[in-house]
């Protein structure tokens, strides 16, 4: 039977640090509360990513019998690992998960037995243990003494000894034996071994955490997993993570479609390698967010004394206040009179004032040459100009998409290998697409010219991401542009280039303002005032092809639109009005 595991903050065993870095242990140590317990590692299988900055990893592993598996994880993502983990065993359980207190180092050292803060000596550290016992190997070449002595620590001793003309300091370990008191130098010291395992446990963990303290931005978290048997066991959670991107390639035919291509970059910022990951894209932005679990949280309590221990306490009186004829207290008016004089009008406050100014745009026209230095050559270039880009051509999409509820997804076809600290681009999108070649005029973008563009219909049944699309004509670079989120069937405009032979003039006039009507209502004087405004577009196509041209003119709530010309849509902020030109043709729209 499987079981599943929900960790939430309310589990006081629970907690994790970080990211996704596993350790294996070089042998498997010895757990001094109950039998040994192996140590293995448990990569990543499965990484989900989402347009939202996080992402769900699945680590996954096969253990056998009772195990116990050590991750370690940055500081900045415990909150989401305690929010968020899941842990699953298929046939055995959870036994307990342990991890780094939050704690400064030299606190958690302090509260072991033996305490390890401020680098103490041997001497020092044999006077915390007084009292215990312990087994200690002699150098032989000491005189006078046997290989071993066991027996309990009593105290370190400062002696002071002279050789020749130079007196000297040393530390002699006194210890009870069996045969009575025993004086040890600790020079001659080989090897010292506590007996009592408490003692050695306590030994171990503080020196265990001061090798994790050496990374003050990672924490270790231990998973022990009690059961029979191989099994597979897994652990999921949320963390924070770099959201994945789109960026597109267009390419424009005027025979055939339009072919779309898209890729996704996805980046791993781990210090894992992935290693035949199974990847899923999510463009879709659930609502996350991080909540302070990690850190501990103490209510404040009043202290209480038993009605036993209370006692009264001598009381302090004042003296008697003066009054004056209208029964007013003396002392309290003087105040009044002082606190009147000090009091000062504060100066008004002075808002502060600003404007902006806004910036021109700036075009840049370009003009690139074939080489003519040779004729074959030129022609050889002509003609792969004239080619069609084909982008199919070994690059197949590696994703197969699909509605997850309110979601879509791509669900990437082979595992992925991406090593840490690197960043890759995988095929999602390889369709024919339907577009609309458009000359898209907005004085708000070029005062003269409208942009190169199309009117793109999502016929590739997929979602597609917002990011930078690359516009090739045949197989020459055209421009750039940018496309917001587009779910299936939906149509977006996008532009990429300046329509250098098209011009548009604006011609604008208002008519002075007059009174249409005033009324009565409710004891107020209403009045309705009328404003009109006209606004012409003439439009040249000096180009030998014709033109389509989308005009686009400001909406406003408070305009009511009268023309003769009915636009095709309207948007939040324009409505669009769609124009042909033929060639060498001149046209106006009022």
């Amino acid at each position: 039977m499987r079981k599943l595991y929900w960790l939430a903050p309310a589990l006081s065993a629970v907690a994790v640090a970080g990211f996704f870095l596993s350790r294996p242990a070089a042998t498997a140590p010895k757990d001094d509360q109950g039998p040994a317990i192996a140590a293995a590692t448990l990569p990543i299988k499965n990484v989900v990513l989402f347009s939202s900055g996080v992402g769900y990893f699945q680590r996954k592993a096969e253990i056998e019998g009772t195990a116990r598996i050590d991750l370690t994880f940055q500081v900045r993502d415990i909150n989401d690992l305690i929010k968020s983990m899941v842990i699953q065993d298929d046939k055995g359980q959870v036994s307990a998960v342990s991890y780094d207190s939050l704690d400064p180092v030299d606190r958690t050292l302090k509260s072991f037995a033996v305490n390890l803060t401020n680098n103490p000596t041997f001497g020092q550290i044999l006077t915390q243990l007084r009292g215990e016992k312990a087994e200690v190997v002699l150098n032989q070449t000491a005189t006078n003494q046997p290989g071993t002595v066991s027996g309990s620590i009593m105290g370190i001793e400062h002696q002071r000894q002279q050789v020749k003309d130079v007196v000297t300091e040393t530390e002699v370990l006194n210890m009870w034996c069996a045969e009575g008191v025993r004086s040890i130098k600790l020079g001659d010291v080989q090897r010292l071994r506590f007996l009592n395992p408490t003692i050695e446990g306590e030994f171990r963990r503080a020196l265990d955490t001061l090798a994790l303290s050496h990374d003050a931005q990672k924490k270790a978290v231990s998973l022990n997993f009690a059961g029979e048997g191989k099994r597979e066991v897994r652990v999921g959670y949320v963390v924070e993570n770099p959201i994945w991107k789109t960026s597109y390639r267009l390419v424009l035919d005027k025979d055939g479609k339009p072919f779309l291509q898209g890729w996704a970059v996805v980046d791993n910022p781990t210090d894992d390698d992935w290693n035949q990951v199974g990847m899923a894209l999510i463009s879709g932005r659930p609502i996350s967010f991080q909540m302070d679990l990690y850190q501990p949280l103490y209510v404040p309590r009043p202290t209480v004394e038993l009605e036993l221990f209370q006692s009264l306490r001598p009381v302090a009186y004042g003296g008697a206040v003066g009054r004056d004829p209208q029964g007013q207290v003396v002392a309290e008016n003087e105040a009044m009179d002082r606190f009147a004089g000090a009091k000062k009008a504060m100066p008004p406050a002075k808002r502060p004032t600003g404007a902006a100014a806004a910036g021109d745009g700036v075009f840049v026209e370009g003009l690139m040459d074939a080489p003519q230095a040779r004729k074959n050559f030129g022609l050889e270039m002509e003609k792969s100009l004239k080619d069609r880009m084909d982008l199919s051509r070994g690059v197949q999409s590696a994703a197969t998409a699909s509605q997850l509820g309110d979601f879509f997804q791509y669900v990437i076809n082979t595992p992925v290998n991406l090593p840490r600290q690197k960043s890759a681009l995988l095929p999602i999108v390889n369709k024919e697409i339907e577009a609309k070649r458009l000359s898209i005029y907005n004085p708000g973008v070029h005062p003269k010219f409208p942009m190169l563009g199309l009117k793109l219909t999502n016929t590739s049944g997929l979602h597609l991401m917002q990011g930078p699309i690359t516009v090739f004509e045949g197989s020459v670079y055209a421009g750039d542009a940018r496309i917001s989120d587009l779910p299936p069937n939906d149509d977006r405009l996008i532009s990429y280039a300046v329509d250098l032979g098209t011009e548009v003039e604006v011609k604008s006039e208002r008519k002075p303002e007059r009174l249409t009507n005033v009324r009565i209502q409710y004891g107020l004087v209403v009045r309705t005032d009328r404003m009109r405004e006209e606004k012409t577009y003439t439009a040249t196509n000096r180009t030998g092809q014709e033109r389509t041209l989308w005009i686009e003119h400001p909406y406003r709530a408070n305009f009511e639109l009268v023309s003769k010309e009915k636009p095709i849509e309207r948007t939040s902020d324009n409505y669009r009005f769609e124009m042909t030109l033929p060639t060498k043709a001149k046209e106006s729209m009022s």
